[in-house]
């Protein structure tokens, strides 16, 4: 029985992960167009890929949080937290590239 409860949190935690990729996803590219008024794909994967997410703790874990936010919260929720706990880290990566 114990397995089948750990087996059914890491399902919902995949689950949620996966909406939360999405919405991440979703903030980057508007984030990218509305601060840089252009598409950049390399920016785009800087700031949804897991190395970068893994600066947070496990990318699937952190994702899960987006996806919790957004389903509990709703979208505008969803973006304020990641530009609250994601944003800041990522300009400053960003920075130090140029």
């Amino acid at each position: 029985m114990r397995a089948s409860k750990k087996s059914e949190a890491l399902r919902r935690e995949q689950e949620l992960a996966w909406i939360g990729d999405t919405v991440l996803d979703l903030f980057a590219r508007s984030w990218i167009l509305e601060n840089h008024g252009k598409l950049c794909g390399e920016m785009l994967r800087r700031m949804t890929s897991n190395q970068f997410l893994a600066c947070f703790g496990n990318p699937t874990s952190v994702e899960a949080k987006i996806g919790t936010v957004y389903r509990e919260e709703g979208l505008s929720a969803s973006f304020s937290w990641i530009e609250a706990e994601i944003l800041p880290l990522f300009e400053k990566q960003e920075r130090n590239r140029r």
